[in-house]
């Protein structure tokens, strides 16, 4: 029996001791013993400043109730056991230091050296007192310290002070100060000691700071202030109390930005309200000439933009890259912003920007935005201006172009519907939905106009560039065919029924911009396997063709070569002609446009006929067109 208990004694050393692995910079040692067996303690270096044993809950250390109350049992022995270890290690006083042992520490202070010296992480015994919840043991390091090292700061650049002030410990720091700690100490950071009191919302500590001189003007990092911190958070006591203590309400960061630009950003209307009424400038600009109404447009808050237009703002400045106000709350989404800022924007004022509201609602891809601007009377085919155009590789100019470029299918409705016009990029519209592979926008796109014969800015084909998207996808090959997409110059080669050579032009290379022939490219080694299928769907929008020698040759190896062939070898249909010849007298400008056909005296079914319905993949709920 004796031995069976034994072993359950051993089972729990070991799942403390697993439990305990986990915490960085620990081991456990076995220095105490019961009357069975050796219990595990935790050996913790002194830089695991935030680890308290008397502080430990079972939840935090995950044990089972047996496994804790062995390590309760363990933490017991300790406190009445005389250490073996020397009372000058620095292990001892570490582990004192962090149990709060006062009556040990007090020993320790005898000696006087241990207390100057530093760990690894540059750590003082005053650092560690200073972050224990223990005020006396504070206290008791203090005294033994010698002041010559109170202010030392860790490799982090902190103080004990500042480490007090991080950990919330408000007797602490109030025995710091009291015995004469910098209130102005800052980390490597360039944080302040009150900023870190700001950023944990302690106004205890900020108070106690300010009360004994913490400078409230003083400059961190890119020259922002506790009141700038204060602002940007929202802390309405803080801003309160700083104001109280003089600091100045408009001080400006290395980047131009004053707490009342902070405010504006986050949308505290409150703090807004009370830095104006301390004499900030409404009117201020951050370095990139950003106005503070510019910065509340980017919050959304329409409570924040009213109080600032009631004091002045002016919603007319543009930032240097030319946007205003209207356009950041556009691009962001905010909806009940932009009612605010409409009526006050003047559209002479956006013209002069060189980019219309409508393009940052596409860009942002906010289609309420859009569809309010559309019917507050906003220009639909307002096009950027050069200075703008040229920030994008693809030179974009429509806000169409945005709309498509996103995927956004409502917002490309909507500009569509309002009369945007399709082939006004010079990127085609068209060209990078084909690329995106997207059906319903393809769809809208033809439907509104978009011009399937669209060549690329950079062309090497002798026939429109669409095609080479529609390949392999047989429902956008017929998507563009019933379009109007000029098939015709696919069957143009100069060749005819004579050999190809094998480079057009003498001395070509790859820097020489080539007219490359349908034939070419379709008897390419990775698609000519498609030829068959893809002649074979454009002959149904054609008359009667000839088919040059080497596409005929590869052609021949095909399975639909019969099928080719006698479509080639025999005359047309008279209603495929006659199909083909009316398709023709309209031209593709009315194809495009197929409101048109609604006013044409024609039965129902002959329209459908015209506009080749029954090969309208799309439209009859194919939506996989893959070869």
């Amino acid at each position: 029996m004796h031995d069976e208990e034994a072993e359950d004694d051993i089972s729990m050393q070991l799942v403390i001791q697993q439990s305990l692995h986990d915490i960085p910079g620990s081991k456990t040692v076995t220095i105490a013993k019961s009357d069975r067996c050796a219990l595990p303690l935790i050996y913790c270096s002194y830089k695991v400043l935030n680890f308290r044993f008397l502080t430990l809950k079972k939840e935090e250390l995950k044990l089972p109730p047996p496994a804790f109350y062995y390590f309760d049992k363990s933490l017991l022995l300790i406190t009445k056991t005389k250490w073996s270890l020397s009372l000058k290690s620095t292990n001892s006083r570490s582990f004192i230091l962090i149990t709060g042992e006062e009556e040990s520490l007090l020993q320790l202070t005898r000696n006087g050296p241990a207390f100057q010296e530093v760990d690894a992480q540059g750590w003082l015994p005053l650092h560690e007192a200073a972050v224990q919840p223990n005020k006396t043991i504070l206290e008791i390091t203090l005294k033994a310290s010698h002041p010559t090292v109170w202010q030392r700061t860790n490799l982090k650049g902190e103080t004990p002070l500042f480490l007090a002030v991080d950990k919330c410990l408000v007797e602490n720091v109030n025995v710091l100060l009291i015995n004469g700690f910098d209130p102005d100490t800052k980390n490597e950071e360039e944080d302040s000691a009150l900023i870190i009191a700001i950023k944990h919302e302690s106004y205890e500590i900020a108070s106690l700071l300010i009360q004994f001189g913490a400078n409230t003007n003083l400059q961190c990092i890119n020259k922002r202030t506790a009141l700038h911190e204060a602002a940007r958070l929202g802390l309405k006591d803080m801003v309160e109390l700083l104001l109280w203590s003089k600091a100045d309400p408009d001080p400006r960061s290395s980047y131009g930005l004053t707490p009342l630009a902070l405010a504006a950003q986050n949308g505290h209307t409150e703090i807004l309200e009370l830095l104006l009424r301390k004499g900030a400038n409404i009117l201020s600009q951050a370095s990139d000439s950003a106005s503070i109404l510019f910065e509340a447009a980017g919050g959304g808050n329409p409570d924040s933009i009213s109080l600032l237009l009631e004091y002045g703002a002016d919603a007319n400045v543009p930032k240097q890259s030319g946007h205003l106000p209207i356009h950041r709350a556009a691009y962001r989404g905010h909806f009940l912003a932009l009612q605010i800022l409409i009526p006050v924007t003047d559209i002479s004022a956006i013209k002069e920007s060189g980019i219309s509201p409508l393009h940052s609602a596409a860009a942002g891809g906010h289609s309420q935005c859009l569809e309010f601007l559309l019917k507050s009377g906003f220009e639909a085919n307002f096009m950027l201006h050069r200075r703008i155009q040229k920030n994008y590789d693809d030179e974009r100019r429509s806000a169409l172009y945005f709309a498509v470029s996103n995927g956004d299918i409502e917002s490309a409705h909507l500009l569509l519907d309002a009369g945007a016009l399709p082939n006004q990029d010079p990127v085609n519209c068209l060209q990078v939905a084909l690329r995106m592979g997207n059906y319903e926008l393809i769809s809208l796109l033809l439907r509104h106009g978009a011009n399937v014969n669209y060549f690329c800015r950079i062309n090497t084909t002798h026939f429109p560039s669409a095609l080479q998207y529609t390949l392999k996808d047989e429902v956008l090959l017929r998507m563009l065919l019933n379009y109007g997409y000029n098939v015709s110059s696919c069957f143009d080669c100069p060749h005819g029924d004579s050999k190809h050579s094998k480079y057009l032009f003498e001395g070509w290379t790859s820097t020489v911009i080539k007219d490359t022939m349908f034939c070419e490219v379709i008897t390419l080694s990775w698609l000519k396997h498609l030829s068959g299928k893809v002649v074979r769907v454009m002959l149904d929008y054609v008359d009667h063709i000839r088919i040059c020698s080497k596409l005929q040759d590869t052609l021949r190896e095909q399975k639909l070569w019969p099928e080719i062939n006698a479509i080639l070898s025999n005359t047309r249909s008279l209603q495929h002609l006659c199909r083909l010849r009316i398709r023709k007298c309209l031209g593709r400008l009315r194809l495009r446009c197929p409101v048109f056909l609604t006013f044409l005296p024609l039965p129902n079914r002959l329209k459908e006929y015209i506009l080749y319905k029954e090969y309208d993949l799309y439209g009859q709920g194919h939506l996989k067109g893959i070869y």
